[in-house]
């Protein structure tokens, strides 16, 4: 399992470019509704935690932002197992099908890399400048978007080493991967999305999205979904074929975007305070839900 999507915009560090006013963020003058917690319990994490990935073995690793580390969780009994050292700034997790966790470090433009088996840090690689997106193959292919240097560095999973360094368009951001092996990213500032063969390793093309892409997701069928930030808007992608099928309408700044099993796609909207769903087989809006 991979983190598809940047991390939450709860610091003003958490995101590269400009963080939506406070006004945007409180939801400005709508209505609220009472909230209810439904966990059985909260557990310690360190400073601004971000990112959360699940390992094969059902633990979870949880970045912490500001105090470069990342708290180790068994799922089974909700308890905290570990806290294991990162780099600056850890921002996005993934993990591939060996079970070994991949930590995008945006300030020391490095990865760390995880054994969710022993919970030991196994080894830290270069990455290009501000890692900021993971995205990880079924081949086992490890991609992680550099956002200042726009540009992806690929990882070989099963001996941590670094393959390739593949160019991108300009601020690359989230990745996703479909089940063709294609690997998209999400370029922020050029508006575009950057086609990647996980098997070559080879640039396929790049593909106009909406104004700043800031998240990707593949829905069962292969389908590929960006949220627009600026363009409120998701732009629809083939990922047989590379081809922008449609443009949806989405909620004030989509930001966040994720798939059910039954394919099913959800866009948490930012500004508006509301989830987008779509339906990714006809590729049609379903509805709009408030949120508060």
């Amino acid at each position: 399992m991979s983190v598809y999507f940047p991390v939450q915009p709860t610091h003003p560090l958490s995101r590269p470019h400009v963080t939506p006013p406070l006004a945007a963020r409180a939801g400005g003058g709508s209505a609220t509704r009472a909230a209810t917690v439904l966990a059985t319990t909260t557990l310690p994490a360190g400073t601004f935690p971000n990112a959360v990935a699940v390992a094969p073995n059902g633990r979870v690793y949880v970045a912490n932002d500001g105090s470069d580390d990342v708290t180790v969780i068994d799922s089974a009994t909700d308890t905290v197992l570990t806290t294991l050292p990162a780099g600056s700034s850890p921002r996005v997790l993934g993990v591939a099908p060996n079970g070994r966790v991949f930590v995008a470090n945006f300030f020391s433009s490095n990865v760390t890399v995880i054994d969710s088996t022993t919970d030991t840090v196994l080894t830290t690689l270069p990455a290009g400048s501000f890692p900021f997106g993971v995205g990880v193959a079924p081949n086992g292919r490890v991609y992680v978007a550099n956002f200042a240097s726009n540009d992806v560095t690929v990882i070989d999973s099963v001996t941590d080493t670094v393959l390739a360094t593949l160019p991108t368009g300009t601020g690359p951001v989230a990745v996703a991967v479909a089940p063709n092996g294609r690997v998209y990213i999400a370029n922020q500032t050029s508006g575009d999305v950057t086609v990647i063969d996980s098997a070559t390793n080879a640039v396929l093309t790049t593909l106009p999205v909406g104004t700043t892409p800031d998240a990707v997701g593949v829905a069962p069928n292969g389908r590929v979904y960006v949220a627009n930030f600026d363009s409120n808007d998701v732009t629809v992608i083939d990922s047989v074929t590379d081809a922008v099928l449609t443009t949806l309408p989405a909620g004030t700044n989509p930001f966040v975007v994720g798939v059910a099993p039954n394919g099913r796609v959800y866009v948490a909207n930012f500004g508006s305070n509301d989830v987008t769903v779509i339906d990714s087989e006809p590729f049609r809006l379903l509805c709009r839900s408030f949120v508060s």
